[in-house]
């Protein structure tokens, strides 16, 4: 579990292809920093699992569905990356939840500078939109942000917007993009809970039952 609070901006130094996974190694001295076989670091908002460390680097396995999913499959060696440890028990909940579970990508549409801030407006599929409202939470990339517009519903092309301070600029990936990269985006867990929840409720529904035929009265018969 992570907060989205991007810890340090690490860099990738190896790339190992198998037929259906890829092997990363990332440098990244303050997350591998006490880390240990098995814990968990999140890379541009992909939970990986530390498989090998050294003082300065650790390596991780991506297979082929994070692949898929995520932006990983443009990882290239030198990119810049975002990386984050797993949260501490009891320690400060930063951001918001975020699972480092990918949900698939966004394309950057534009971006709109300002005096201290920037708007970039992303795309977003219409199995995604639903769960991204207005000052929602969302991670992109693995860091926090609040939502700061989106798209009406009736609009065919679905969009979002987020608000970069200069901090996040500085301090993460994001502050390197333009317009027509790709990020990865991971919505609300709680958006995606109550989605199930409507949707296991209207399924079992029962069907609207049709109403009974009316009985048609038979006359009496007479005596004989």
């Amino acid at each position: 579990m992570f907060t989205g609070i991007i810890e340090e901006l690490g860099q990738i130094e190896r790339i190992d292809h198998t037929a259906d996974a890829a092997r990363l190694t990332i440098r990244g001295p303050l997350v591998v920093d006490g880390v240990g076989h098995g814990d968990s670091i999140a890379v541009q908002g992909v939970c990986l699992t530390v498989v090998e460390h050294t003082p300065d680097t650790f390596t991780a396995d991506v297979m082929k569905q994070t692949l898929t999913m995520s932006t990983m499959s443009d990882a290239r060696i030198g990119s810049p990356v975002n990386l984050e440890r797993a949260a501490l028990v009891g320690g400060r909940l930063g951001g918001h939840i975020v699972q480092g579970h990918i949900d698939g990508t966004s394309t950057v549409l534009a971006i709109t500078p300002g005096e201290a801030w920037r708007v970039l407006r992303f795309n977003v599929c219409h199995r995604l939109a639903k769960l991204i409202v207005d000052k929602g939470s969302i991670a992109i990339d693995g860091v926090s942000l609040t939502v700061s517009n989106i798209s009406p519903a009736t609009e065919a092309s679905q969009w979002f917007e987020v608000s970069l301070i200069p901090e996040t600029l500085a301090a993460t990936t994001l502050g390197g993009l333009v317009v027509g990269d790709r990020v990865n985006i991971e919505t609300d867990i709680l958006a995606r809970h109550i989605e199930r929840m409507l949707a296991i409720s209207a399924a079992a529904l029962p069907s609207q039952a049709s109403p009974p035929e009316p009985q048609h009265a038979t006359a009496p018969r007479s005596a004989s």
